[in-house]
């Protein structure tokens, strides 16, 4: 069995970043490796080459800053010379269904072999599509006019037509999209089941969960009951016999809202008489009117336990992102610090949680994490981690270090020089930037640079306004930091 999970950042910047590259991540288990969404760029990242040794792609989410790169990894995989095979893909039936409404259009047309006809290629002919996650038991279907003068119903697993005593369909006012209205059987009220139900619902899924088997021992599957986004998405969990690998993709972490989404019944506010919404099988209207609980209780047990036994990457925003988890609320939140890798962060952020960075590369060893550094594993033991302007840099404590770091409305900051407005300190540190996982002390000369070079070793660049001088200097041992 492979040793341990390794993790490779491709990209991690917000979804508005100046620095670009945005979210993908490469997971190794022993000799597969996986991409883990696809908005980095990744023949620049990854290359052609590196590419074809790809096992598989997982998509999260139907976000660009998640998926940007798909359509062109599927063209690639369909015309290159030397790739033999579709793209592997895995992700969960309903964002499948939203992935190939956004992406058919860049590939469901070309030209033949010839260039003298237009013809049509089945999304199938690109993608070996492998659901993870269970199916679901109900379904909106398109119905002729012949059937339906609304042109949508409701079907069970069998085909059948479902009544309007179990389930409806919403059509919204503002977007036109069909939403299923459903009825609990055991509440008996009335919700949204792809947003109250969690994957481990008979009610709404079949029992079979489809988790994915790797001949490695190691499985992946689908994780819904914390993701908390807006559009349909999930996370993942990678097992091998030792390590757990937890990924949330975007969301909104906060232990106190999910009980909220769980433990508030709504009243409806209906646009008809009571009789009239029984007896309708489709309303247009705000499904919100008519959804009376977000999240069951089963939904919310699993999403307070789903982090227990793993390592976690986890999204970060800066405050008031309502889609993501913001760093001032992480105490809301059901992690652990020493567990958890921030991802997905804003250009600027100063954080005593672990970031995570373009091209670090982390491994999941039983129930630890490291950062990879040639061939050593290192551990993150810095009080503190800053990013800014897509450099990275740590800080440890020191009464008398040239920065400090101050607190104000639970958000931390990283200053050289006097204290923002409002702000307490909370200590002073010694502060290294980092570069390729050596550390280099913080240049106080702000004409000078620190540059990788090609060789791997760092020069420091001083910029005069006769030109600029270089000269490589020595990482500091990380332990001595």
């Amino acid at each position: 069995m492979a040793d341990g999970i390794t993790v490779r950042f491709l990209g991690d910047f917000g979804p508005f970043s100046r620095m670009g590259k945005s979210i993908g991540y490469q997971i190794t288990v022993g000799n597969s490796r996986f991409l883990l969404d696809c908005g980095a760029p990744l023949f620049q990242q990854i290359g052609g080459h590196g590419l074809k040794e790809i096992k598989g792609l997982i998509l999260t989410h139907c976000h660009d800053d998640h998926k940007r790169w798909f359509t062109d990894l599927s063209l690639f995989s369909l015309y290159a010379p030397d790739v033999a095979q579709r793209i592997f893909f895995m992700t969960s039936e309903d964002v499948h269904a939203e992935l190939v409404k956004a992406a058919c259009p860049s590939l469901d047309r070309s030209l033949s072999p010839d260039a003298k006809r237009v013809i049509d290629i089945p999304f199938a002919d690109y993608i070996d599509y492998r659901i993870i996650g269970p199916r679901a038991r109900y379904r909106i279907a398109a119905c002729s006019e012949k059937n339906s003068r609304e042109g949508f119903s409701i079907i069970d697993s069998n085909g059948d037509t479902v009544g309007p005593e179990q389930a409806k369909v919403i059509i919204s006012q503002k977007t036109g999209r069909p939403r299923m209205l459903f009825r609990d059987p055991e509440l008996r009220e009335w919700v949204e089941p792809e947003s109250f139900y969690d994957f481990s619902s008979d009610i709404f899924y079949e029992t079979e969960k489809n988790r994915y088997v790797d001949p490695e021992g190691f499985t992946i599957q689908a994780l819904k009951a914390p993701v908390w986004h807006g559009i349909s998405a999930m996370g993942i969990v990678v097992k091998t016999t030792q390590e757990t690998l937890v990924f949330t993709s975007d969301t909104n972490h906060n232990k106190e809202l999910w009980e909220q989404l769980a433990g508030e019944k709504r009243p409806q506010l209906l646009s008809m008489t009571r009789d009239a919404f029984a007896a309708a099988s489709v309303i247009h209207g705000d499904i919100n009117d008519y959804i009376e609980r977000t999240w069951s209780e089963q939904r919310y047990r699993e999403a307070v336990h789903a982090f227990q036994d793993g390592i976690v990457i986890h999204d970060v925003s800066s405050r008031n992102s309502v889609v993501h988890t913001d760093y001032d609320k992480l105490s809301k939140t059901v992690l652990r610090r020493e567990k958890v890798i921030l991802t997905h962060s804003p250009d600027r952020i100063t954080s005593a949680w672990t970031l995570g960075d373009t091209e670090k590369t982390f491994k999941i060893q039983g129930g630890e994490f490291f950062e990879v550094v040639g061939g050593d594993l290192c551990r993150m033991d810095a009080d503190i981690y800053h990013r800014e302007a897509g450099r990275y840099f740590v800080g440890y404590r020191n009464e008398c270090g040239s920065h400090s770091i101050c607190e104000k409305n639970g958000l931390l900051a990283l200053t050289a020089g006097d204290i923002p407005q409002g702000s307490r300190v909370l200590f002073r540190v010694d502060l290294y930037e980092d570069i390729g996982g050596k550390y280099y002390p913080a240049l106080k000369d702000g004409q000078a640079r620190y540059v990788k070079r090609p060789d791997g070793k760092v020069e420091v660049h001083v910029f005069t306004r006769d030109g600029s001088s270089g000269s490589v200097v020595e990482p500091i041992q990380r332990s001595l930091a």
